[in-house]
């Protein structure tokens, strides 16, 4: 028994996936040739996109959305796990890395499923908002530019139904959250967002040490 949360080591992570991880082959694939890549550090965790997985699940969710694509390992996740008339808003701005997302989409069998706008994520959640779209989602994850994530989170918040889950990931950082020697522009940025959301009496808030940290927020 504890009552803190158990430090995850190497081996231990290794344990985890052993006894836990199902894991689809292309997302499997995703996840390796991602690897490889020189922004390999921005793919999630496999167990984090299961959890997604699980919780979409739970939730019974039809419609969601995505702040960051990259080569499409969440979204591919999500979609797996939605049924057949569920869709992703997905937003990025990088043709090349969502090219890639798309490829692993399509041979997954899920591209009808994901509706991918590149061009700034504000700009697109605004458009779903003017388009009548706010109450109508039931899940979103955020994993884009950190700067910007009390903007996607406002937005995504005004999207999302009565009961909606809104996932944010990285707000851990890496443990740089708890050290005030740093002081760059992304760690500011989630700890004021980590600050505002842990008072945010709109939402239910739990922050799982899974990954680089993500944050739940489910909307009152």
């Amino acid at each position: 028994m504890s009552n803190e949360t158990v430090a995850i080591t190497p081996a231990l992570n290794d344990y985890i996936r052993r006894v836990s991880l199902r894991e689809h082959p292309v997302l499997r694939e995703v996840r390796e040739k991602t690897a490889s890549h020189p922004a390999s550090g921005m793919q999630i965790s496999p167990e984090q996109g299961q959890l997604m997985a699980l919780l979409v699940r739970l939730m019974g969710a039809r419609r969601c959305i995505e702040v960051g694509v990259f080569t499409g390992y969440s979204s591919l996740a999500v979609a797996l796990a939605l049924p057949e008339d569920g869709r992703i808003l997905a937003c990025d701005i990088n043709k090349e890395w969502t090219r890639m997302a798309r490829g692993y989409w399509e041979k997954a069998g899920v591209a009808h499923k994901i509706d991918l706008r590149l061009g700034p994520a504000r700009d697109t959640l605004r458009d779903a908002h003017a388009a009548g779209e706010a109450g109508s989602y039931d899940f979103a994850f955020i994993d884009a530019d950190k700067e910007n994530y009390r903007a996607y989170y406002e937005a995504a918040l005004g999207l999302m139904r009565q009961g909606g889950l809104i996932a944010v990931d990285n707000t851990l950082w890496n443990g740089a959250v708890i050290d005030e020697a740093v002081q760059d522009a992304d760690t500011v940025s989630i700890r004021e967002f980590n600050d505002e959301l842990a008072t945010d009496q709109r939402v239910d808030v739990s922050l799982v040490p899974i990954g680089d940290g993500l944050s739940l927020a489910r909307k009152r």
